[in-house]
């Protein structure tokens, strides 16, 4: 009787295995990732830029009106840029793209 049961989940295993998608959908799906993961990929490069960019013009504006304490405006900046090179990059390994 055992065996009955056994051979049984086996034979809806089986079944289940074959109902997976083929390798036609799988390559679609990945072709379909890689086309809007590069634009969002652009997307970060872009928003890092903008971010060092509207940061230097900040700080430098502080540093000509006299701010004694530009430090954390500089890190701030700089490590908001940095994050979204990373994020970028992070992104595109977690993908493997």
């Amino acid at each position: 009787m055992m065996r009955f049961i056994l051979t049984g989940c086996l034979l809806l295993a089986a079944i289940t295995v074959m109902a997976q998608p083929g390798l036609n959908e799988m390559q679609q799906a990945q072709q379909d990732l890689t086309s809007s993961f590069f634009s969002a990929l652009d997307c970060a490069l872009v928003l890092a830029a903008i971010f060092g960019i509207l940061g230097a013009v900040r700080i430098y504006h502080n540093w000509q009106m006299g701010h004694p304490r530009i430090d954390q405006a500089v890190a701030g900046w700089f490590f908001a840029a940095l994050f979204m090179v990373l994020a970028g990059a992070f992104l595109r390994a977690v993908f493997g793209i």
